[in-house]
């Protein structure tokens, strides 16, 4: 397989801990890297169910809420991409201990926050220093393991990048059911100190490279940096206030347009750029991150639609709610031991294919949504979809940066993680436009039988304004709650299938995925992992 090449700074001088560590030295350090990169996805979504009890406790109003989730998903998207960079500047172990360690910080921060203002703030710094820990986990992986180790590690790796935000809505319901919202934040603090001291003793893939600093693309950053905030902006607060119909929407879409374009074309010209976009050139990576993207649809797009549904629709707590997906997560981690078994006796292509299609399956499987579904009808849909997690991230990881070269493999895994949460990001903008728009048809087209002639109609508007006379309404009110109710009904029926018109947009999103899939070309891993991993 081949890869692009460009021209690079030369290496910083490379330590030997690799290959001199014993193998239950790796897995330690591996698994505490885990736990860092866990806890950081984990918190994109833990605070999606309790935004209404944030904002009580913080005398904020929705749209000030809102941001508590919309601030952190902006920094960890910035940072991401810049990831590879820095690790090359400070070296791997000290960027993830720093960033654990500030993360930390920031949790308390974010648990003792004093008014929304301050919580907004913690939170968008705790999001930067979270996101730069997610990808050095993938290429420390490449450096400690080769061969079936390396399978089993991505198949680890693949699992809690979709298990994290998955259980995020679950741990989050039902901590602030059981507790309050300040302990979203503060569960972190213990896992992340054991991180932030855990990691530097054993992590020492490389050294730092403080000359990088000289001739860094900062010019390139800034833009990044704007393209990249302003698009989030614009995905997450577009569906709520109508698009370009708003000012500010349409100010920060322009800005992200022309600074994407100037950020692709500072890539594509400079010396030492600080995201390897060349690394498309390559067809495996390139697919990789279409399919990473695709898949960062499905696994936020669902995790977003399953608790609305289940909230608005069902009028179900946040821990009902959690208690209601709950069963994603454990299927997907049921499946891990088989991934492993089977990835390393079957072609990965065939794996991620068969994961991309259990995807479309399990949206075919939801599309069929009424009133009436919680938790048991929702069972069969969502154990297809935690199987699914599992046997569509995983391979992909291995496919895409499995035969990247060592130089390259910082950068580059940066990318592939930013295209997930930028998948998820327009999932997430593209669904909440779906569900705004389509419900409205669905409520006009039901709406247009509801005359005369129904009987059914007719029949249910006496009922209630006879129940509502017999409670000593005059004839007026009684009519206006018979109106009142017969108007929640078909809006609860037009919700109910607009969320069915959704999981059938994320489905084609699929089909096409896996339609692709057979253009992977097969990788074949180095048999160990050199000295210069990194």
């Amino acid at each position: 397989m081949s890869t692009a090449t460009v021209t690079a700074p030369a290496p910083a001088q490379q330590l030997p801990a690799p290959g001199e560590l014993s193998m239950s030295a790796k897995v330690f350090a591996f698994a505490s890297m885990c736990v860092g990169m866990f806890i950081a996805l984990l918190d994109i979504q833990i605070v999606s169910a309790s935004l209404r009890d944030i904002g009580g406790g913080l005398s904020a109003g929705t749209d000030e809420t809102v941001w508590v989730q919309t601030a952190y998903l902006i920094a960890e998207i910035i940072v991401i991409p810049l990831s590879g960079w820095l690790a090359r500047v400070m070296s791997t172990r000290w960027l993830f201990a720093a960033s654990a360690a500030g993360f930390t910080i920031t949790s308390l921060l974010c648990g003792i926050a004093w008014n929304i203002q301050s919580m907004i703030v913690f939170r968008a710094a705790q999001g930067f220093l979270g996101g730069s820990m997610i990808p050095l986990v993938f290429t420390t992986a490449f450096a400690f393991f080769a061969g079936p180790q390396r399978v089993v590690a991505a198949a680890i790796i693949g699992g809690l990048a979709s298990l994290a935000p998955t259980l995020g809505p679950t741990v989050g319901g039902w901590i602030t059911d059981n507790f309050s919202w300040h302990w979203l934040f503060f569960i972190n603090l213990v896992p992340g100190i054991f991180v932030t001291v855990a990691v530097p003793m054993l992590v020492k893939v490389d050294r730092p490279d403080w000359s990088l600093l000289r001739g860094a693309d900062y010019l390139g950053m800034t833009l990044m940096a704007l393209f990249l905030g302003c698009l989030e902006y614009t995905l997450e607060e577009g569906p709520r206030w109508d698009w370009f119909g708003d000012d500010v929407i349409l100010a920060t879409a322009w800005i992200a347009g022309l600074s994407g374009v100037a950020f692709i074309w500072r890539s594509m010209t400079y010396a030492h750029p600080v995201v390897d976009l060349r690394a498309l050139k390559d067809r495996n990576f390139a697919l990789g991150c279409f399919f990473s993207f695709v898949t960062g649809i499905g696994i936020f797009a669902t995790i977003y639609l399953t608790p609305l549904f289940l909230g608005h629709v069902r009028g179900l707590s946040a821990l009902q709610i959690g208690l209601a997906v709950f069963s994603t997560g454990v299927f997907q981690v049921a499946s891990i031991p088989l991934y492993a078994f089977l990835a390393n006796r079957v072609d990965l292509r065939w794996l991620m294919m068969f994961g991309l299609a259990l995807f479309a399956i399990s949206m075919w499987n939801f599309a069929p949504i009424t009133h009436e579904w919680g938790g048991s009808e929702l069972l069969v849909p969502q154990a297809l979809r935690g199987m699914a997690q599992q046997f569509a991230v995983a391979p992909t990881v291995t496919l895409t940066l499995g035969s990247l070269a060592a130089e390259r493999l910082k950068l580059a895994s940066g990318l592939f993680n930013l295209m997930r949460n930028l998948g998820g990001a327009i999932g997430i903008a593209a669904c909440a436009t779906i569900l705004n728009d389509r419900t409205n048809m669905h409520f006009l087209r039901l709406a247009e039988h509801l005359n005369i002639r129904n009987e059914s109609m007719a029949a249910l508007l006496q009922s209630v304004s006879n129940n509502a006379a017999t409670l000593g309404a005059d004839t007026l009110d009684a009519q206006s709650a018979a109106l009142r109710q017969l108007w929640g009904l078909v809006m609860r029926e037009a919700q109910t299938q607009t969320f069915g018109d959704t999981f059938l947009v994320i489905m084609v999103c699929f089909v096409i995925a896996t339609a692709m899939a057979p253009l992977m070309r097969k990788v074949a891993p180095p048999k160990g992992p050199s000295a210069d991993a990194h």
